[in-house]
């Protein structure tokens, strides 16, 4: 007959392989953290294993002493050690981490030591085992690991928002209840590992969010010019899109930056380049930082935000200052940057992407009156 301390493995075992599983699908997950959440399962699932094996060998008189005794050895070294494991998962190389490293080692050394000389465990001549004259040793050396354990937590937990850190400080009671009973009962309460195996699931979860909201960032971030990126414009529009109503004072600005093309024509991309980000730079200068920036293309960037129009237009006479005080560091060329707005009182009823659309025709009735200046055909 199985026993239900037996069921309950076998039920951390499938929840850790299935964690596995979910390691590997996932693709924000780089590779080498990947080989860590592997390295962390694998080390709960061997711990478990040895501490189940203790129970199933306990009283079996058919197994050697020998045999029982290596198997407890390694319990204690392993039980541990999987918290070590989680802590390791965090990614902490803090001087925390390294005195829990330097626990970890010496509880093993200490184990084997105990192992050779019958310290942590008693056998009677039914192969039953019991608690030997320095497990209380190991009692503290546990605990020890449960107290950096949980300051580690603590550290971790600032790295995310507070919502989330008060979700992964609950996620270390549950693991501290889960030790604390099987300890304080004993018996057949084995909630140790169901407890540690709950706790890493829930880390996973906090560790996918955070991975997609890096990946987020990064996408939501243009990488050339620092400012927000195409992405992260189609995201703010759609949302535009869902109210009811644009702001009273809500404007939307384009700008494009001039002859451009010449510039890469002549001086190649790498001082084009420097001409988009230097726009961009001016842009958000002159927009402040109260306000997104997006570039939407090549050379083309939108801004958009409640604007009244004695600041829209001191927000164009800034980006002329800011044009006209900026020189190449590759080339002599100038900067200069056509811009159009266009604000929803002059145009009731319009949606976002339609307030986009005439502050571009207003943009390019800018960018004709410069070419036309220049002499040159836009």
């Amino acid at each position: 007959m199985v026993s239900y301390y037996t069921v309950l493995i076998i039920l951390c075992w499938m929840a850790l392989v299935v964690l596995c599983i979910l390691v590997h699908e996932n693709s924000w997950i780089n590779k080498a953290d990947k080989k860590l959440f592997f390295l962390t399962y694998g080390v709960i699932a061997l711990s478990a294993f040895a501490e189940w094996l203790g129970v199933q060998l306990s009283g079996n008189e058919a197994i050697p002493v020998w045999v029982l005794e290596i198997v407890k050895c390694s319990d204690y070294i392993l039980t541990p050690l999987a918290g070590g494991a989680i802590v390791a998962q965090m990614k902490l190389r803090n001087r925390l981490y390294q005195v829990l490293i330097g626990l970890l080692i010496g509880n093993a050394v200490f184990q084997i030591i105990a192992f050779a000389n019958g310290w942590m465990i008693l056998i009677d001549d039914h192969h039953r085992y019991s608690h030997g004259p320095l497990y209380g040793v190991y009692i503290a050396i546990y605990l020890a690991v449960i107290v950096l354990t949980a300051a580690e937590f603590l550290v971790f937990s600032m790295s995310y928002r507070k919502h989330n850190s008060i979700s992964l400080i609950a996620a270390f009671l549950l693991l501290l209840v889960g030790i604390g009973l099987q300890e304080i009962l004993g018996g057949d309460y084995r909630t140790a590992y169901i407890s540690m195996t709950i706790v890493v699931a829930l880390m996973y979860i906090h560790y996918a969010e955070f991975y997609k909201m890096t990946a987020d960032e990064q996408l939501l971030k243009d990488p050339l010019c620092d400012v927000y990126s195409r992405y992260a414009y189609i995201k703010d529009m759609d949302s535009y899109s869902r109210m009811t109503a644009l702001p009273e004072d809500f404007t939307v600005f384009v700008f494009d930056i001039n002859g451009l093309k010449t510039v890469n024509d002549t001086f190649g991309h790498e001082a084009g380049d420097e001409l988009i980000i230097a726009a961009a730079r001016c842009i958000q200068n002159a927009v402040g930082d109260e306000r997104k920036c997006y570039r939407i293309g090549g050379d083309e960037f939108v801004v958009a935000a409640n604007t009244e129009e004695e600041t829209a237009k001191e927000i164009l006479a800034r980006l002329v200052e800011e044009t006209d005080k900026w020189s190449a560091i590759k080339t002599e060329f100038s900067l200069s940057v056509s811009s159009g707005y266009a604000r929803i009182k002059d145009h009731q009823g319009l949606t976002a992407n339609e307030l986009v659309k005439k502050a571009d025709r207003a943009m390019y009735k800018s960018k004709a009156a410069y070419y036309l200046s220049q002499g040159q055909d836009a």
